[in-house]
């Protein structure tokens, strides 16, 4: 499967967030390849969105969010989570995508070593939420900044979800701007987060 092209990442995020549903993400990591099809969006708009890590302007932390389309930018959070978000639009303007909820494909044997568990009993939960798709996927700042329109971290164009197939929602987990609508979903799967 050929990644996206970089056009796909160059528009803005509330679009990005919508056409990325049914994408499948692909990791090859040093024990194997591990690949989920993208089940749950959240959009952040950069300096006009209260919620975004750019609303304030460029840091340290969140430069990678000001890089070209198609970068992606991993964040470490609570003191113990990694979440990983899809940058969009043009270099200089932060906006990005997080990947909140992920349908393992492959690599499931690996995922589950990752999120420590010992069978199939919990698979469900290997990947139902931004940091447990980021650790079952092997995903670290180790990755920020890496290019998905390269090999090792990709998403492939693959057919995206019909419309009336997509549900919306306030974002999760934040207190500024909750009353945008910025949140994606397949409507009724069953590895989108609670």
């Amino acid at each position: 499967m050929p990644p996206l092209p970089r056009s796909f990442y160059l528009r803005p995020s509330l679009q990005v967030a919508r056409a990325l549903l049914g994408k499948v993400i692909v990791h090859r990591t040093k024990s194997g390849l591990v690949s989920g099809r993208i089940v749950e969006t959240e959009a952040y708009l950069g300096s006009t969105d209260p919620a975004s890590h750019a609303y304030r302007g460029r840091t340290e932390r969140n430069s990678v969010m000001f890089a070209v389309g198609g970068t992606l930018y991993v964040y470490f959070t609570y003191g113990m989570h990694f979440c990983a978000n899809v940058v969009t639009g043009l270099e200089g303007r932060a906006g990005a995508v997080l990947i909140r909820g992920v349908e393992p494909i492959e690599g499931i044997e690996y995922m589950r070593l990752n999120r420590g568990f010992n069978d199939n009993s919990k698979d469900r939960q290997l990947t139902n939420g931004p940091a447990k798709f980021c650790q079952a996927f092997g995903i670290t700042r180790e990755q920020n900044g890496i290019d998905l329109c390269g090999k090792s971290l990709l998403i492939a164009d693959v057919p995206s979800v019909l419309p009336k197939f997509i549900g919306t929602s306030s974002r999760i987990g934040i207190t500024a701007g909750r009353e945008r609508q910025w949140r994606f979903f397949i409507k009724g799967h069953e590895y989108v987060s609670k």
